[in-house]
């Protein structure tokens, strides 16, 4: 073999061993696991139930679950007992390029018979129980160093503040809903109580910051007797972690698959190892011009288009997306109008309802449908 031919396969070996490890590392999919509090932060504390071990402890576990299947990378934004600060922990995941970001919680209320789980995404809400759990949980910024000029004079006290900032974050609005519906849906099969029904929305700060399909999840009640003896027992957070764990995987199978197809900045595709197949609902012209719409739900169950399926609500139509069945009500050219829509909808329970925008068919901002 002459020089030159030796050349080109050492040259053909390293390509192949390149693109090898650029293929297996763009498979690989990523989960950013959050403990809230931790230290001086202690979170929630009832006669020895302690949030912020209780939290540490589930993630731990959650993470050990995960970490046995394979193409998943786990990152933790602590693994013992330190504070981290709230956009620290988004910042973990957004440096890691993670396709989730999933923090854990224990809930506290001053009525010891309150129990149950809940789960959120991020949004704006005006549901009183909804802004003061993020009331609750953005407190933890006033432990930081410097927190108003970090946080931009962001009010911990008024989550409402926060209101202008969530919309270019839209775009992961769909997925947060669904990995928050699988924890809800595992919770509910391992016999836990889901409050007020549903996944709910609600400004939290840890959530806002991190650029990714993102969950927080209340746990249950640490001041619950009860509940918080089983959330503060081996046996009771294993339960939870590997309900939590599997609604992660579920996921993943859903939205990027067994591994054997690229995932690309963390966009859902197709599930080729289900065989199962969804067949499309039929395609409709599309009107020119700009429209405002009210997304209620996204599901990968194909919901007749009757208003005793939706809440009494009318003229709902739905659009099959990334392998999702999107469910909307009414649309209109008119901004104002758009919104009073989207009061009804929350008014009749759909708390994490929120406005999209269309252009000739195509989904725009809502800052540039306004323009």
């Amino acid at each position: 073999m002459n020089k030159l031919n030796k050349i080109k396969v050492i040259f053909a070996f390293f390509l192949t061993i390149s693109s090898f490890f650029a293929y297996s590392q763009s498979n690989v999919f990523k989960v950013t696991l959050d403990a809230g509090h931790g230290d001086h932060d202690f979170g929630a504390v009832y006669s020895g139930r302690i949030e912020k071990n209780i939290a540490l402890a589930i993630v731990l576990k959650v993470g050990k679950i995960l970490e046995q299947s394979p193409n998943v990378n786990v990152i933790y934004t602590r693994k013992t007992d330190v504070f981290v600060d709230l956009v620290e922990r988004a910042n973990i995941a957004n440096r890691a390029n993670s396709n989730i970001f999933v923090s854990i919680h224990c809930n506290a209320n001053k009525n010891t018979a309150a129990d149950g789980t809940e789960t959120y995404v991020m949004g704006l809400s005006k549901v009183a129980s909804n802004l003061e759990a993020a009331k609750k949980e953005n407190s933890v910024i006033t432990l930081e160093k410097d927190y108003k000029r970090k946080y931009e004079g962001f009010d911990p006290n008024s989550p409402e503040s926060m209101i202008g900032m969530t919309l270019m974050q839209e775009e992961y609005l769909d997925n947060s809903i669904s990995l928050a519906s699988k924890i809800e849906d595992n919770f509910e099969r391992l016999g836990k109580k889901i409050r007020h029904g549903g996944v709910k929305q609600a400004p939290f700060m840890v959530l806002h910051k991190a650029y990714m399909p993102r969950v927080l999840v209340e746990t249950g009640f640490v001041s619950n007797p009860t509940e918080g003896n089983i959330l503060n027992s081996d046996e009771g957070q294993d339960d939870i972690a590997k309900a939590i764990a599997e609604a992660i995987l579920s996921y993943k199978r859903e939205y990027f698959g067994s591994g054997a197809q690229e995932v690309v900045e963390a966009k859902p595709v197709k599930d080729t190892s289900t065989p199962k197949k969804v067949t499309p609902p039929p395609t409709k012209n599309t009107p020119k011009g700009t429209f405002f719409k009210v997304q209620l739900i996204a599901s990968i169950k194909n919901t007749p288009l009757e208003p005793k399926n939706f809440k009494g609500l009318k003229n709902v139509t739905m659009v099959f997306e990334n392998n999702m069945y999107k469910y909307f009500y009414q649309e209109t050219s008119n901004y104002e109008a758009a919104k009073k829509y989207l009061e009804e909808a929350k008014d009749k329970g759909y708390g994490a309802a929120f406005l999209v925008a269309t252009k000739d068919g195509e989904k725009i901002s809502i800052q540039d449908a306004i323009k």
